[in-house]
């Protein structure tokens, strides 16, 4: 997907660092933009001034989507970490699409997977209890690495604990003792350098742990 975009656009790359705003709310929709590496957060600012963490974003994937109805980015994109993010106009996004249509899938590819990923999460914050939640976010964060080519027994949260809850809808000590009784399970271990750095010795154990919550419909 990327090579495509590269041969079809050749966009404007951009280096980002942590804390770094990719796109802003309010300011005037013209470009979407793809990481080509590190993560970001996409962060949903409420009517009380209050941040919502409501995404997570990756290599490959897309910014700005929310821009396109109303002329206006509706939401901050923000650098968790160093990396690079290609600037594509949308004028000339759609001009290319018109002359290729595989590009034009790519693009319908990548707003059809960000509605699936908005679905997921709203599915795993209303239907799964404090444990199965932070388990399904460790999961779908090895599982995005993995994806990408990238090792899944080790990961780095870049995201605060704070921050992991915002996006759950959780305080950040339900978090912190939701990984804890995680690592009790043996389902993820700390790393001994930082608490940030979590091995995660089957993915699958994981995905087990959710999915026997889903099948007992207990929800916290």
């Amino acid at each position: 997907m990327l090579q495509q975009l590269n041969d079809a656009l050749q966009p404007q790359r951009r280096i980002v660092h942590a804390g770094d705003r990719i796109c802003q709310a309010g300011t005037s929709f013209g470009a979407l933009y793809v990481l080509n590496s590190g993560v970001a957060k996409v962060v949903n600012l409420a009517a009380d001034g209050r941040e919502q963490v409501v995404g997570l974003k990756f290599r490959g994937d897309w910014l700005g989507f929310d821009g396109i109805a109303q002329g206006c980015y509706a939401c901050d994109a923000i650098a968790l970490d160093t990396g690079e993010v290609w600037v594509i106009r949308y004028e000339a996004l759609l001009a290319a699409c018109a002359a290729r249509p595989a590009l034009l899938a790519l693009l319908h590819g990548a707003m059809s997977r960000e509605i699936a990923g908005d679905r997921d999460s709203m599915m795993s914050v209303c239907t799964l209890p404090a444990d199965a939640r932070v388990a399904d976010f460790l999961r779908h964060w090895a599982e995005a690495l993995a994806q990408r080519g990238l090792r899944t027994d080790q990961i780095t949260l870049r995201m605060t604990r704070a921050e992991i809850g915002n996006f759950l809808g959780m305080t950040l000590e339900t978090v912190s003792r939701a990984l804890s009784r995680l690592a009790r399970e043996g389902l993820i271990i700390f790393a001994e350098k930082g608490r940030r750095d979590v091995r995660i010795p089957e993915v699958t154990g994981l995905v087990a742990f959710v999915q026997s919550f889903l099948a007992t419909g207990t929800v916290q």
